[in-house]
């Protein structure tokens, strides 16, 4: 009898055994699995790198405690050169070939466009992508979760500081020749249009391209005040000197994803006086903990914006893996993000239902001798005072 009983205790085991160990895609009992793919070579390659070795230094930090619900944090990247074709096959094959739980800091707004519908058609979470593009953020789509501010609110941001404190009135546009650069170009069309101006001349350029002279020579006739560009900072190295040989004397004003200090570098004396938008604090910040904690992790090599939004992801990342619970799946760490709403040390992060944009703040920088500082707004008050405030919340 009581061989009988035993020997129907352990078919029963058998046959429940594959329902209850069975685990979300990219969770094992020791580790969970996170997909990266972005540019880690060519022009945009400082960006890819930034955001590989920000999220890959939280992630060891969390791994030497423990991990999260005593698992490893393993971060599988592939680079995509900053070209959709290889962006799509290396997702899909992080998604089929490795089983990734979850998708994390890609970056662009083509390569985003050409991983997301695979992302989507598999339920993977698709997050903290290093773009503004508003595809990605109205509406809200389930998988998709983004910390940084929206090009719309970088270029408001621009805008307003040119006209206002540059008293700059003729704006021409530079811009990448795809996806990305109609996606910046919305957002700077629609602030010159509230303040009823418009794009004085525009000119193009090719992903990947260093090609410029053509276009700066469109610009050069138009002579415009100010040169709003679009695309990666090694473009626009050969745009501020190509302008700086031809004579064309203007400003040239930019949204994050030029990748700051990549710029500085390639450009040398020439980057200073060029203006940035940024979405995260500035990597040399220590009055914040956040950042304090960030130069902590990071190899002294790979600190600037990229990285520290990198890093900034990671830490999201874990948060709502560890309010996931125990037993982690997607469905449940969705839910989880949903209801994030946490100060990183000098850095909000909130979402809802209904929002799954993280944060809207945005600073202005201005590179001066190899450094980006912040700028200041001067704004006349009606009691005939003058008011400086640095630019950013």
């Amino acid at each position: 009898m009581m061989l009988r009983q035993w020997l129907y205790g352990l078919m029963l085991g058998s046959l429940l055994m594959p329902f209850s160990t069975v685990a979300e895609d990219g969770v094992s009992a020791t580790e969970i699995r996170v997909g990266m793919v972005n540019a880690q070579s060519g022009p945009a390659a400082d960006l890819g790198l930034g955001m590989y070795h920000g999220a890959l230094s939280y992630f060891q930090r969390v791994n030497a405690a423990g991990g999260v619900h005593g698992r490893q944090l393993v971060l599988i990247s592939k680079d995509d050169g900053y070209e959709p074709a290889r962006t799509a096959a290396q997702t899909r094959r992080l998604i089929q070939a490795h089983e990734v739980f979850a998708l994390l800091g890609y970056v662009g707004t083509p390569t985003s466009r050409a991983a997301l519908p695979i992302a989507q058609q598999s339920r993977v979470p698709y997050l903290f992508p290093f773009t503004g593009a508003e595809f990605l953020r109205t509406p809200a789509k389930p998988e998709v979760f983004n910390i940084r501010a929206s090009y719309i609110e970088e270029t408001e941001q621009l805008v307003d500081y040119a006209l206002q404190d540059l008293g700059v009135q003729r704006i021409a546009l530079l811009m990448q020749d795809d996806s990305f650069g109609e996606a910046v170009k919305g957002g700077l069309s629609g602030a010159l249009f509230k303040r009823g101006l418009q794009i004085d001349a525009q000119a193009r350029i090719q992903r990947n391209s260093l090609d410029v002279a053509d276009a700066i020579n469109t610009l050069h006739s138009a002579q415009p005040q100010a040169v709003f560009f679009v695309g990666t900072y090694r473009q626009l190295t050969a745009a501020v000197k190509q302008a700086k040989a031809v004579g064309l004397n203007t400003r040239f004003l930019t949204v994050s994803f030029i990748g700051t200090e990549g710029f500085i570098r390639e450009a040398g004396s020439d980057a200073d006086g060029v203006y940035i938008s940024q979405v995260v604090p500035s990597p040399q910040d220590t009055s914040l903990a956040l950042v304090q904690a960030y130069r902590t992790d990071v190899n002294p090599l790979h600190l600037g914006h990229a990285s520290l939004e990198g890093y900034i992801g990671a830490m999201v990342f874990v948060q709502a893996l560890r309010d996931a619970g125990s037993a982690p799946t997607r469905e449940g760490f969705i839910e989880a993000l949903e209801h994030i709403n946490t100060d990183l040390g000098g850095f909000q992060v909130t979402f809802s239902r209904t929002d799954h944009q993280g944060s809207e703040a945005v600073y202005l920088t201005r590179v001066e001798n190899g450094q980006a500082v912040p700028v200041e707004k001067i704004r006349d008050q009606p009691d005939g005072h003058v008011i400086r405030a640095v630019v950013g919340r």
